[in-house]
């Protein structure tokens, strides 16, 4: 049995179709969020809007019990906040961190369609990036 499997004998139907069509649109958007860090003039929008897609990940991850997926959330979400409230400019060591973050969420997206076991998160992205570079 797969995480698809695993939440349908827990949850209901409904509460999973939509954990996986609002964690599909996340996915899907994330990397030209992050793609957007590199623009100045755009670094506040999407460090905000980022913020609210791992915000509501983890939650959503939290209420389904999926442990990985809401730790790995949680910690970019911490993250992004700090982005928030410091006046600094974002690193490209930061914006390859979150797309190697972005990578795992859709690796992850790949392993709902399947129905197989989350992928282990990588160790690297456990790593967090010096922000003042």
């Amino acid at each position: 049995m797969g995480i698809k499997s695993d939440l349908d004998a827990e949850f209901d139907f409904d509460i999973i179709d939509e954990f996986l069509d609002h964690y599909s649109m996340m996915v899907e958007s994330m990397e030209i969020m992050i793609l957007d860090l590199s623009k100045s003039h755009m670094q506040r929008r999407s460090v905000d809007e980022l913020f609210r897609v791992f915000h509501n990940i983890k939650s959503a991850s939290g209420y389904l019990k999926i442990e990985a997926m809401s730790r790995l959330a949680s910690l970019v979400e911490d993250e992004l906040d700090q982005l928030r409230t410091r006046e600094i400019t974002i690193n490209e060591e930061t914006i390859n961190w979150l797309l190697e973050v972005s990578d795992m969420f859709a690796a992850w997206q790949q392993n709902f369609r399947m129905d197989e076991k989350l992928d282990k998160v990588k160790f690297s992205l456990l790593k967090i990036p010096d922000l003042e570079k």
